[in-house]
C-alpha cells in the first residue's frame, strides 16, 4: 500500500474546508519543510541559552553571543534567529515521535526474557490486580 488514500483524504479535506486545491506533491513538500523545521529547531532548543516564544512563534535567545556561537557551528540554523514558525507545538508533537532516542531500548538477551508482571496496589483491604 502506497498511502495514496491518506493523501487523497488530505486533499479532499483541504479542498472542502479551505477551498484550496492542492496535490500530493504540495503535501509532501510541506511535510519536508516541517521535518526540516523540527530537525533544526529541536536541536537549537536542546542547547543552553535557547527557548521558545509561544506568543510570537519563534526562538528566544539569551544573547547575540549565544546565537553567534551556535550559528558558527551550525550554519543551517542561521535563518532561524527571527524566523516565525507557526504551529510549533503540533510540529514537535508529530515529528518528535520519529526520532529514535534509545528510550525503551533493550538488548537481544533482554528482549528474549519475558517482561515481569506489574502489580497495582488498590488498597490495603483489597486484593492486588495484575496489569
Amino acid at each position: 500500500m502506497d498511502g495514496s488514500h491518506v493523501y487523497n483524504a488530505a486533499i479532499r479535506n483541504v479542498r472542502d474546508k479551505c477551498g484550496v486545491e492542492i496535490t500530493k506533491d504540495n503535501i509532501a513538500s510541506r511535510c519536508k519543510t516541517f521535518d526540516k523545521h523540527y530537525e533544526i529547531i529541536s536541536k537549537i532548543l536542546s542547547q543552553s541559552g535557547f527557548g521558545w516564544d509561544w506568543e510570537n512563534d519563534k526562538l528566544l535567545i539569551d544573547s547575540d553571543d549565544v546565537w553567534n556561537r551556535y550559528v558558527e557551528a551550525n550554519k543551517a540554523a542561521a535563518c532561524y534567529k527571527t524566523k516565525v514558525v507557526k504551529n510549533w507545538e503540533a510540529i514537535s508533537t508529530i515529528y518528535s515521535k520519529d526520532d529514535a532516542n534509545g528510550e525503551g531500548a533493550r538488548t537481544g538477551v533482554e528482549s528474549a526474557q519475558p517482561a515481569p508482571e506489574e502489580v497495582e496496589e488498590v488498597s490495603p483491604d483489597m486484593p492486588q490486580k495484575r496489569l
